[in-house]
């Protein structure tokens, strides 16, 4: 990383971060869960509910934000699980589901009509327009076969896993999966998280359900001890299928390990998508973009494997931002109990350095930290964070250990120095009530300018937490289309300037904890009511295009080559 930063392509650095836009003194904001009233009646099923026997019961899984009807406005994907030995009555299994959005603040379930329903234990979720047709589609990993779901652009889906030539022989424990253009070809290609090899395609014996200490308290056991598994990268030959490129391209040579969540961003500012994947119990991982079809892990070097203290951490989820507005991009990293989250602060020269503890949100290390992602929630033009949590060990509420099984959310405001501030307990209850949660997905469902957040609960109903308050500041939402580059534009960078204050983010699939957060690019803007400048920057060509002087409080569509072919205002009831 320190080669391809000494001449950078595109070199997005501010020299000056003094802020025009600060933050505010005290937030209004509260969420408030509107899961039941918006119709999200669907329970999750995962494992047992007093007792976790092995570990797939304790793992959990993703969720989803995204248009798939590209009406504008965010649907949601709920996975699902199942129960170990469980012998469900045909037709009667859980199943993974699709909330269409009514836009006004209700869903509709169109499961059965789109087709998308499946039983098993559905883990991770991640979208991507991988065939250019104009329509996200949709990657689902599971501990079991994985699946590819084409978005038919009419309300349904289709499996097309075999004929993309990405189904696997033998049943595997995916997680984690992102869709990015590494080769800048214009096309897709994807990258699938796997755990521990643990045999889905036979029945759970009870060699595989021994028992461990935690504590002195026995429980299931895992991931230590368990062997690892490998990731995978496909290599998209723009013809609707996909070829395995995991050896070639140097995904291997770090070996197995327990992999969770990953996400690609261009974390080098050398125009070209790099890998992060949080690990838990073993070094996580920074694949590094060589240019040339192949990649280098260069976490170590680079200082975003360990913690501060060089240990090894139980890597659960992912949150990227330049939070600082210094050019580059940062990354918090969810762990397990006893330890704290971890916030990479890139330095710009190849190099991150782990400021949890420095920035303030080192100051909490008794929750399972799972789902995480940098939010503006008070549209101040500073990116929050926003960490869900939720323990693995349902025994643990029979002792005095100081943690329980469910637990609140966190929220750390970012005060535009650097340091962070924990707000939860001010946040209103869809921040402080207490759930064993899992993914979290980021976006503004109702299309009000505050930025909700989405969440599964482990054996209950989802949270769908609506940011009440935070659209009293301005903000400016860009929808980014590409031509020459991929159509879903993951990869394209934009930039907001507004004085002295420069916001950048980047399209991204993945991230959170297995998860799919809303496509859109969101900007806070605080008092600010008119953007000096719009910058983007597409990933295959590397042209910028610049738009100036931008009235807040938008929903633009950008199409690569064509400008702002749309625009749309907020809805305000």
């Amino acid at each position: 990383m320190l080669d391809a930063l000494a001449t950078p392509l595109w070199r997005w650095r501010n020299s000056v971060v003094h802020a025009a836009v600060t933050p505010s003194a005290d937030s209004p904001v509260q969420y408030i869960d509107v899961a039941h009233q918006a119709g999200l009646n669907v329970q999750n099923v995962w494992g047992g509910v007093d007792h976790k026997r092995v570990i797939i019961e304790t793992k959990g899984s993703g969720i989803a934000f995204f248009d798939y009807d590209n009406d504008g406005w965010l649907d949601i994907y709920l996975t699902n699980g199942s129960r170990i030995d469980a012998d469900w009555p045909s037709g009667k299994a859980p199943t993974t589901h699709l909330f269409k959005n009514n836009r006004d603040g209700t869903f509709t379930d169109v499961t059965e009509k789109s087709g998308i329903g499946r039983s098993g234990w559905q883990t991770g979720v991640c979208v991507g327009d991988y065939d250019n047709d104009g329509w996200d589609d949709l990657f689902c990993t599971f501990w079991g076969h994985n699946i590819l779901f084409h978005n038919n652009g009419n309300g349904t889906f289709t499996d097309v896993t075999q004929k993309a030539g990405l189904a696997q022989e033998h049943g595997r424990w995916g997680t984690g999966c992102t869709f990015l253009d590494y080769d800048r070809d214009g096309h897709l290609d994807l990258f699938v998280c796997h755990f521990v090899k643990l045999d889905p395609d036979k029945p759970l014996t009870s060699d595989d359900m021994k028992f461990c200490q935690w504590k002195g308290v026995p429980t299931m056991c895992g991931p230590r001890g368990l062997p690892g598994d490998t990731n995978l990268l496909y290599h998209n030959n723009g013809d609707g299928t996909f070829t395995d490129v995991t050896e070639k391209a140097g995904i291997l040579k770090p070996g197995p390990r327990y992999s969770i969540t990953a996400v690609s961003y261009d974390f080098d500012n050398d125009g070209w998508p790099d890998i992060y994947v949080a690990v838990d119990s073993e070094p996580s991982m920074m694949f590094q973009n060589n240019h040339d079809g192949t990649f280098t892990d260069v976490a170590v070097m680079t200082g975003c494997a360990y913690n501060a203290d060089g240990h090894e951490q139980a890597g659960m989820g992912i949150g990227v931002a330049d939070y600082d507005c210094d050019g580059w991009f940062d990354i918090f990293k969810t762990n397990f109990a006893d330890d704290t989250c971890d916030l990479y602060h890139n330095n710009g020269d190849g190099t991150f350095s782990d400021l949890s503890f420095n920035s303030g949100v080192g100051i909490n290390n008794n929750y399972v930290a799972w789902g995480a992602g940098f939010i503006d929630y008070d549209n101040d033009g500073w990116a929050d964070i926003v960490q869900i949590n939720g323990h693995v060990y349902p025994e643990i509420d029979k002792y005095n250990f100081g943690e329980t099984f469910k637990n609140p959310r966190l929220v750390y405001r970012n005060l535009g120095n650097g340091r962070f501030d924990d707000v939860s307990a001010k946040m209103g209850p869809g921040i402080t009530t207490r759930f064993s949660s899992r993914g979290a997905a980021f976006g503004d469902y109702d299309n009000d300018g505050g930025m909700d957040i989405l969440i599964l609960n482990m054996n209950d109903y989802p949270s769908l937490l609506h940011n009440v308050g935070g659209n009293k500041q301005n903000w400016i939402k860009l929808k980014l289309i590409g031509t020459k580059c991929n159509r879903t534009a993951i990869g394209a960078r934009a930039r907001i300037i507004t004085g002295k204050h420069i916001q950048m983010d980047e399209v991204h699939s993945g991230t959170s904890v297995m998860s799919q957060s809303d496509l859109r690019l969101h900007f806070g803007l605080g008092k600010i009511d008119t953007i000096d400048a719009i910058e983007v920057k597409w990933p295959t060509t590397q042209k910028i295009e610049r738009f100036t002087q931008v009235k807040a409080n938008q929903i633009l569509t950008i199409r690569e080559g064509d400008g702002i072919i749309a625009t749309q205002k907020p809805r305000t009831t």
